[in-house]
């Protein structure tokens, strides 16, 4: 129920929280920032580094997004990440800007599952070779500088080629970002697509964060994660890098209290909906919660009808076998279970992640919609039975006949709570990838750094799709 009221909570905060007021903050270097609270996503060389310092306060969030809206509303002083994160235009937007930028120069690479030395060997051959004609200085230039882009390589796919599958944990311009017609884009996105086409492999791209990324990496669930990744000797111990692409400092920003007021409502519609055909994230990540959702209730049905059988047997260890996977799925959050699942269970099967979903909520749902059948059985009186069998009706015919419509009656408002519940659970497939409307919006909301539009628009839908539901139901058990 916690992770159903996500979208909710966000909403709130954010309707909540007003920017606080004050002077323009000016920072020259890290010695400014004593006694500052300092905003950065976590797991990264940023969030290791400050988390040792003593006197400053650390503010780890999920996404750069969050980041950046923590600033806005005064929750930080400042907001430390890759210099090339926010160009100026995305400054003048977001009233914030650049206040120095860190000493430090890191390298960037890609990093690659440790001991995958084959994959390592290879894509070093290919920066090697770019590097040396030029083609992968003029391809980030383009980026970076908006100079012309390189042609890409020519080299045609390879029978039985497996697809090149790689994770990015960043959705900015122009280190990686998803553009118009859902194709992502930017300096990382362009240097692995060209290794894909020079090694003659389908490439794929999915987004997930970046403690989930390295996860996915470490279990074979893709090839390579890039976020801009500095190279670090920390970093060395869990992941193998490749050679470096490219070379990065911090940057440092914070609010400018003294800029104009932000985007109007109809501006902001425009720039969440319409700018970059916005819209069809949202409409492919309805279309996947819906599947994930009524797949998942017509499994989850059929396995729920199967431990009502066994918890109504006469056979003990039936009963014990169904209450120990009761109390093992009711047990665990569904959350844990979703990961246990995609990165233990089904770990390199190459199942895909939707069907993983389905199975692990179908599961939860048969726990649930099991006791719910067993209850709403029990509650008809038995004598309903006795009278069913007392004029010579089978008991099958006595169940179907007689039982069976009065259980539906007394159990539909529970299995209907119970199916709404399940479309809100839907909301954590994002941890494996699943770009459902939650992750739509989480793309969009990385996209133009505004929680209020995104987060509105979604909680709309899952309204909508409740209350669909719930007619869906209704319609299909015949009950007005």
């Amino acid at each position: 129920m916690r992770n159903s009221c996500i979208i909710l909570v966000y909403l709130l905060a954010f309707l909540a929280c007003s920017p606080k007021s004050g002077k323009t903050l000016e920072l020259h270097s890290e010695a400014d920032l004593q006694g500052l609270v300092i905003a950065t996503s976590a797991g990264t060389y940023y969030d290791q580094k400050y988390s040792q310092w003593e006197n400053v306060t650390l503010l780890r969030v999920n996404t750069e997004a969050d980041a950046v809206q923590a600033l806005k509303q005064g929750k930080a002083d400042v907001f430390v990440t890759d210099e090339v994160a926010l160009n100026e235009q995305t400054q003048k937007r977001l009233n914030i800007f650049q206040a120095f930028r860190g000493e430090e120069n890191f390298d960037v690479a890609f990093a690659v599952r440790k001991g995958d030395e084959e994959l390592v060997e290879e894509m070093n051959r290919f920066i090697s070779a770019s590097k040396a004609d030029g083609t992968l200085d003029a391809a980030i230039a383009h980026w970076m500088k908006g100079t012309p882009a390189p042609e890409y390589p020519s080299e045609a796919l390879k029978p039985d080629a497996k697809p090149f599958r790689c994770i990015t944990s960043t959705n900015l311009e122009p280190i990686c970002y998803l553009g118009e017609g859902g194709q992502w884009l930017g300096m990382d996105a362009d240097v692995l697509r060209r290794f894909a086409l020079w090694s003659g492999r389908p490439f794929e791209m999915k987004y997930q964060e970046f403690s989930s990324a390295l996860v996915a990496l470490a279990t074979g669930q893709c090839d390579v994660v890039a976020a801009c990744l500095f190279v670090t000797e920390e970093r060395k111990k869990s992941v193998d890098f490749t050679l470096p692409y490219y070379k990065c400092s911090p940057g440092y920003f914070v609010r400018n209290t003294g800029a104009k007021a932000g985007l109007s409502l109809a501006e902001r519609l425009k720039m969440n909906l319409l700018t970059e055909q916005r819209w069809k994230l949202l409409a492919d990540g309805l279309l996947e919660t819906l599947k994930i959702t009524l797949l998942s209730i017509l499994l989850g049905t059929i396995l729920g009808v199967g431990v009502c059988v066994c918890r109504r047997s006469k056979r003990s260890w039936v009963r014990s076998a169904v209450g120990v996977y009761e109390y093992l799925v009711n047990g665990m959050p569904t959350l844990v279970l979703l990961l246990i699942m995609f990165y233990v269970v089904f770990a390199g099967t190459g199942l895909n992640a939707s069907i993983v979903a389905v199975i692990t909520f179908a599961l939860c749902f048969a726990s649930a919609s099991g006791g719910i059948f067993d209850t709403a059985i029990s509650s008809v009186p038995v004598g309903q039975t006795e009278a069913g069998l007392s004029l010579g009706f089978t008991p099958f015919k006595t169940f179907m006949g007689i039982v069976f419509p009065q259980a539906i009656r007394k159990g539909l408002p529970l299995f209907s709570s119970e199916c709404v519940s399940l479309l809100k659970s839907t909301s954590i497939v994002g941890y494996i990838a699943i770009q459902d409307i939650t992750r739509a919006s989480d793309l969009i909301r990385s996209r133009t750094f505004d929680a209020l539009v995104p987060l509105l628009i979604v909680t709309v839908l899952y309204f909508v799709l409740a209350w669909f539901l719930r007619i869906l139901l209704n319609l299909f058990l015949n009950k007005k």
